[in-house]
C-alpha cells in the first residue's frame, strides 16, 4: 500500500529522474526548478511505499509566482482553480490508481479554494494514455494552444471539483 505525503528535499533528485524518464509526455525538469515547485506551488505530494517513490503531483493556484504557458492560458481566463502542472506515476506503478488517488488528494485540497481542477495532456506529441485517464476522471477540453514555438501542442483540460472523478 502507497501514501501520499508532501514533498521533502531529499525527493528531489529521485523525483528529477522519474520525471525525465518521461520526457516527451512531461517537460523536462531539473534540480533548481524541483526546488522552485517546492518554494512556489501550494501542494507538491509524492506516493511512497517501503521507501519508494513511486509519483508525484505538482498544483498550482491563480496567484501562484509561476509563468509556464498553459498555467497562463488558465490564469487569463478564470478566476479560480487549482492547476495540476505535472502528475507523474512510475512504470512500475502504472495500473495501480495511483494517478486517480493522487487527483481525489488535489481534490480535497482544493475544496474550499477553487472549483475547478486543470491541467493540460500534449496532442503534439500526442499523449493518448493521459488524455483517456483524464477523460475517465471527467476532464473536458477547454482549449487548445501551441507552446515551444509550435513544436508542441495541449489539450487545456478543466473539471469541477463538486464531483468526484469517476474511475
Amino acid at each position: 500500500m502507497s501514501t501520499l505525503r508532501d514533498v521533502r528535499a531529499g525527493d528531489l533528485e529521485t523525483l528529477r529522474v522519474l520525471n525525465n524518464a518521461e520526457v516527451p509526455h512531461v517537460s523536462g525538469v531539473d534540480l533548481g526548478a524541483l526546488t522552485r515547485y517546492t518554494e512556489t506551488a501550494p501542494y507538491f505530494r509524492v506516493a511512497e511505499r517501503d521507501g519508494d517513490l513511486l509519483g508525484f503531483l505538482i498544483a498550482m493556484a491563480p496567484d501562484s509566482d509561476y509563468d509556464s504557458p498553459n498555467f497562463l492560458w488558465f490564469r487569463a481566463r478564470y478566476d479560480s482553480f487549482v492547476y495540476c502542472d505535472r502528475i507523474l506515476v512510475s512504470p512500475a506503478a502504472k495500473g495501480m490508481g495511483l494517478g486517480r488517488v493522487f487527483y481525489q488528494d488535489l481534490a480535497v485540497f482544493a475544496q474550499g479554494r477553487a472549483p475547478l481542477i486543470t491541467c493540460e495532456v500534449n496532442t503534439r506529441p500526442e499523449n493518448p494514455d493521459s488524455m483517456a485517464f483524464h477523460e475517465r476522471l471527467g476532464f473536458r477540453e477547454v482549449g487548445r494552444q501551441q507552446t515551444e514555438g509550435g513544436a508542441k501542442e495541449v489539450a487545456l483540460l478543466a473539471r469541477e471539483i463538486t464531483t468526484p472523478p469517476h474511475n
